[in-house]
């Protein structure tokens, strides 16, 4: 079977329109949440998917700091970062991220799973983490649908 593949302007025509939708971050195993996430963002469930262009839809995730990490990740997971001179790795745990900080650790884990390419800050631009629901008010004009997990 051939697969269609849009092209011009009629390609251009399907990548309008994105929709919003909400995510409620609430007890969900932050993988699992992350891969779900990154399919909306990047446009991979609509019939109008075409690989070069982005047709992916604004998530918002509300609750992350509700998120739930699974097996020892919790005391086990590290962040690393370097300045690039000799000596500069720094070696954050999950654990102290997760405290000060945890709308970032979703973003990470939803950001890396990503494609790497030239559309990766567009869909990145679509993505909305707040720690609590609180957030969801400023995006009420928007209507965002919720997503089940």
């Amino acid at each position: 079977m051939r697969t269609y593949v849009a092209k011009g302007a009629e390609a251009q025509a399907l990548q309008t329109g994105a929709n919003w939708y909400v995510v409620d971050a609430t007890n969900a195993v932050l993988g699992r949440l992350a891969t779900k996430v990154a399919r909306i963002l990047i446009g991979k469930d609509k019939p109008t998917f075409t690989p070069y262009l982005d047709s992916g839809d604004h998530v918002v995730v509300i609750n992350a700091d509700k998120i739930r990490l699974t097996g020892n990740k919790i005391e086990q997971k590290v962040y690393h970062t370097h300045s690039g001179y000799p000596g500069g790795l720094k070696t954050v745990p999950v654990k102290r991220v997760r405290e000060s900080r945890p709308e970032w650790v979703v973003r990470e884990a939803i950001l890396g799973m990503l494609p790497k390419n030239k559309l990766q800050a567009r869909r990145a631009k679509k993505l909305r983490v707040y720690r609590d629901a609180t957030g969801l008010a400023r995006h009420a004009g928007q209507k965002p649908q919720a997503v089940a997990l």
